[in-house]
């Protein structure tokens, strides 16, 4: 996998070259381009972990992108309004990452979006404690989290 990576940067670098626009622009539209390449002229089925790893990587960044956003807007809405919609509590979030790589990086991806802590991982490693500022309804915050972040993240490492 690392080797089509470099692969991919290096006909990236040689497309930008060619072109002679250094922009970012047209950097990711190289980078598209020899992926693609690189994809089509890929003989050995077997060997196809990279062209499966990017595109799931890329979702996961956009799917993570737009989780931050949508959490923002709900913490600053209920910041400027003098209602509070808040109905913080603690959930026993049960794990499928059984790595600590895994639990580390899911653990901070919780934490990075705002309203919601990761608190503690239990001894045998199975749980995660985590804070939330919005508990609606507790198993559908369970669910939220297992079918997004876990999920995503357990696709892009496994």
């Amino acid at each position: 996998m690392r080797i089509k990576f470099l692969m991919n940067i290096l006909l990236t670098f040689v497309w930008v070259a060619l072109t002679g626009s250094f922009s970012l622009v047209n950097f990711l539209f190289g980078f598209v381009l020899s992926f693609l390449t690189l994809w089509v002229i890929s003989a050995d089925t077997s060997k196809r972990k990279y062209f499966k790893f990017v595109p799931q990587l890329i979702s996961f960044v956009f799917f993570f992108l737009f989780e931050l956003l949508k959490a923002n807007i709900q913490v600053a809405y209920d910041v400027i309004t003098p209602t509070f919609y808040m109905r913080p509590g603690i959930v026993r979030l049960p794990l499928d990452a059984e790595s600590d790589l895994e639990i580390t990086l899911l653990a901070n991806l919780i934490s990075l979006t705002p309203g919601t802590l990761s608190l503690d991982v239990s001894d045998d490693k199975k749980v995660l404690y985590v804070h939330s500022m919005y508990i609606n309804d507790k198993q559908e915050f369970i669910d939220d989290i297992k079918n997004g972040f876990e999920k995503r993240l357990l696709a892009i490492l496994r």
